[in-house]
């Protein structure tokens, strides 16, 4: 080949590549994404120490094999004594506690998140693509709310739990990122926490009057709810900002970014994303921790259109951090009361823990089996 001939080509590849890197640019930059992701502050994380300093007191789990099911993502103990699990594939497993005699209890034909048992014994369940609902023994499932009111949709029922004095309440993560329109739960999270728009909020609703009333908003991503022994305060995880808030179930939409006498944050700055919150033995509350948060998504909090263009690449990109499987309990000042690690993350997606008188069995959104520890 002459000397001009290779000129050429090297020159006609230099002009492919400069039109394939600014075709790349145009896209990172410039492609539609559903998402507007907006700035925000994120506290320097103080990682894992204190009370979350590293341990290996989840490590060696004995597991209950769920077949062709997995993703055990919220546990329970029934009213009659039955183990009952929450599936990916929107089944509802039920089993006798040592996991013997499984069988498919209820399929709703969504994806159940979070569920509890009001006094009657009927199961209730926030269900992340049709809203509210009731169980019966029998697995029928009824509708209770799937609009907090007219012309406004609860998009993705996340948490559920019910006061003593049988008000119902349940949280909307997003009002952005319905799981029915963007893929999925775990897609419309990551749009939602990417996002930062934080439009989550917790709901109450009332058997007796079939009303929903707006108890708060603002949250990043409301996922878990607890209620507290005397039925007056709510506990709420609010996964996009690392921390837990305390609010009076009586509030009325209270903006928690505004100061509200009715709204506190109870842990603020915690080393993951909280994920299920449930009452335990002893005044326990378990909180679990999906993934460890990591310096290189906290550093993006300041930078909307950087997040932007992370939404434009694939999701295994994203700056998660690497399995890492936590719960803890917390009391309702508080403070933390016990704390267990697997840092090898055997045991993946760790999203909450369910305490009997003999066992604690572990929630997770990935494993094909529930963990457990002997209490």
């Amino acid at each position: 080949m002459s000397r001009s001939a290779l000129r050429n080509t090297i020159g006609a590849a230099g002009g492919a590549a400069g039109i394939v890197l600014a075709a790349a640019a145009v896209y990172l930059c410039f492609w539609p994404i559903p998402a507007r992701p907006v700035a925000w502050r994120a506290s320097a994380s103080a990682g894992y120490v204190g009370a979350h300093a590293p341990n290996t007191r989840l490590s060696g789990l004995r597991l209950i094999d769920l077949g062709q099911e997995h993703g055990p993502e919220h546990i329970a103990l029934g009213p009659d004594g039955k183990l009952y699990a929450a599936m990916t594939s929107g089944s509802f497993l039920r089993m006798e506690p040592d996991g013997s005699r499984q069988q498919v209890f209820a399929h709703t034909g969504g994806r159940v998140l979070g569920f509890a048992f009001d006094a009657e014994g009927q199961m209730i369940a926030a269900d992340a693509i049709r809203g509210l609902l009731r169980i019966a023994p029998d697995g029928q499932a009824t509708v209770l709310a799937d609009h907090a009111g007219p012309g406004d949709p609860v998009r993705y029922a996340d948490g559920v739990v019910v006061a003593p004095d049988g008000t119902i309440y349940f949280t909307d993560a997003s009002q952005r990122f319905a799981p029915a329109e963007h893929g999925g739960t775990l897609e419309a999270s990551i749009l939602d926490i990417l996002e930062q728009s934080a439009t989550g909020r917790v709901l109450a609703y009332d058997p007796a009057t079939r009303r929903v009333r707006i108890v708060a908003h603002g949250f990043s991503f409301a996922n878990g709810i607890a209620v507290s022994a005397d039925g007056h305060s709510l506990f709420v995880a609010e996964t996009g900002r690392y921390r837990i808030w305390k609010i009076e179930g009586r509030a009325s939409d209270i903006d928690i970014a505004a100061a509200s006498p009715q709204a506190r944050i109870l842990l603020d700055n915690l080393p993951g994303y909280p994920d299920n919150l449930m009452r335990g033995q002893g005044g326990r509350i378990w909180v679990g921790l999906f993934k460890p948060r990591t310096a290189a998504a906290d550093s993006l909090a300041g930078r909307p259109f950087l997040r932007a263009m992370l939404l434009r690449l694939p999701r295994a990109w994203l700056p998660l951090g690497k399995p890492h499987g936590h719960v803890f309990a917390i009391d309702e000042t508080g403070r933390i009361t016990a704390d267990l690690q697997d840092p090898s993350g055997a045991y993946a997606a760790t999203t909450g823990a369910t305490e009997t008188a003999d066992r604690l069995y572990i929630h997770s959104l990935q494993a094909p089996a529930i963990g457990w520890l002997p209490r």
